[in-house]
């Protein structure tokens, strides 16, 4: 996989031209859901994952304030970077493919046996990329736990919606959540600002 596939030529999150976006109908579905560990990211999903995180070259302050470069990637000591500092492409790509190894990871940590459909995979892929595995254990989303516990699908669903940051409620957050809960309960992973959501308006 190249991020061109996903991206186009290396760009600033202005430039990027995404791809058409994805809804499935229940017919293009699988007919039972499957044990995670059975499942990985989908392209659909990546695609999602870059629109909303971007792919940034230069390492910036992300807005909890926290080193971040590529497609939404926390720096670690490991990386030795700083910021200002400038990463390649193939560093991007490298950043990413570590990160949805974690992520996926945590989903099945998160998810212990509870089959899922691969949307609904994407979908708390999603939410542990973006806010980490430690925000979503049962000390800090005691309801998603219990929800999982249950096998609760749609009260999982009412439980992915994440958009505090630094303490304070975020925007892009905002839509995030609701474009995860779309993907989790209708397979759908369009961009609603791009679809002129009602559920959550502009201010």
């Amino acid at each position: 996989m190249s991020l061109a596939a996903f991206t186009g030529p290396p760009a600033s999150k202005s430039q990027i031209t995404p791809q058409p976006a994805v809804s499935l109908t229940v017919s293009d579905l699988e007919d039972s859901r499957k044990p995670a560990a059975l499942l990985n990211a989908s392209d659909e999903f990546k695609q999602a994952l870059i629109e909303e995180e971007g792919v940034r070259y230069t390492v910036y302050r992300d807005v909890a304030g926290y080193p971040t470069v590529g497609v939404g990637h926390l720096i670690r000591p490991a990386d030795n970077l700083r910021v200002g500092d400038r990463i390649s492409d193939e560093q991007v790509l490298e950043f990413l493919e570590q990160d949805l190894e974690v992520a996926e990871r945590g989903v099945r940590i998160l998810v212990g046996d509870l089959p899922l459909y691969q949307h609904e995979f994407d979908a708390l892929l999603d939410l542990v990329y973006n806010v980490g595995l430690g925000n979503v254990s049962e000390r800090e989303s005691p309801r998603l736990n219990q929800a999982i516990a249950d096998g609760d699908y749609e009260a999982i669903a009412g439980e992915l919606n994440y958009t505090h940051a630094a303490g304070k409620v975020a925007r892009g957050l905002e839509f995030r959540s609701e474009r995860r809960a779309k993907i989790f309960l209708e397979a759908s992973y369009e961009d609603p600002r791009e679809l002129g959501s009602t559920a959550v308006t502009a201010s």
